[in-house]
C-alpha cells in the first residue's frame, strides 16, 4: 500500500512539474505609438502605453500560444488652422498570438487580436467610435533570461473605429514582461 502511495506521489510530483514547464504567467507594459489610417482628415501619431497579463503555453519546442489580457490607449491627434485636439481610446485588447520560436531567444508573433473600447477621451465632443475592434498582430519576441522578455510588434486595425470617419487603428508597440 505505501509502496503505490509513493509511487502515485512520484507521478503526481512529476506531472505537476511538467505543467509548471508548459504553461507560464506573467505581466507586460509598454509603449504604444499609435495613429488612425484611412481617413481624408490629416492625423499625427500620439505616444500612449499598454499594460496587462501575458501567458504561454508551449506546444512544441519550437511553437507556443501566446494569450494576453491588455489595456491598451491608441488614438491620434487632428490638427485645425488654430487648435490641435486629442482622441484617445482605451482598449481592453485580447491577442491570441502564435510564437514560432526560431531559436532559444528569439520568436515570430503572429495572430488575430479582439479589443473592446472602455473608455473614449478626448478634447472634442464627438462620441461616435464603435465599441469593438478586430486586428492583425505581427511582430518578434526576445527572450533576454529565462523570466524577462522584450517584444516589438505591429497591431493593425481590419474594422472602423468610428461609425462616421473611415478610420483604422495602425499601433507599433514595444514593450517589456516578466514571467513568474
Amino acid at each position: 500500500m505505501k509502496k503505490s502511495i509513493l509511487i502515485g506521489l512520484f507521478f503526481f510530483a512529476l506531472t505537476a512539474n511538467v505543467q509548471a514547464q508548459l504553461v507560464k504567467f506573467g505581466v507586460k507594459a509598454g509603449l504604444n505609438y499609435a495613429n488612425l489610417e484611412g481617413s481624408d482628415i490629416q492625423t499625427d501619431a500620439i505616444t500612449s502605453y499598454h499594460a496587462g497579463l501575458v501567458a504561454e503555453i508551449k506546444l512544441v519546442d519550437s511553437f507556443s500560444i501566446q494569450p494576453e489580457l491588455l489595456y491598451s490607449t491608441q488614438g491620434a491627434t487632428y490638427k485645425n488652422a488654430a487648435t490641435e485636439f486629442k482622441n484617445e481610446l482605451g482598449y481592453l485588447s485580447i491577442p491570441v498570438l502564435a510564437k514560432i520560436h526560431l531559436n532559444k531567444v528569439l520568436s515570430l508573433d503572429l495572430g488575430p487580436q479582439a479589443s473592446f473600447l472602455l473608455s473614449e477621451r478626448n478634447k472634442f465632443d464627438v462620441n461616435n467610435a464603435e465599441t469593438f475592434e478586430f486586428a492583425a498582430v505581427g511582430g518578434l519576441g526576445v527572450n533576454l533570461t529565462k523570466n524577462i522578455f522584450l517584444q516589438g510588434r505591429y497591431v493593425l486595425g481590419l474594422t472602423e473605429v468610428s461609425k462616421e470617419a473611415q478610420t483604422k487603428n495602425s499601433v507599433v508597440q514595444v514593450s517589456a514582461g516578466f514571467y513568474f
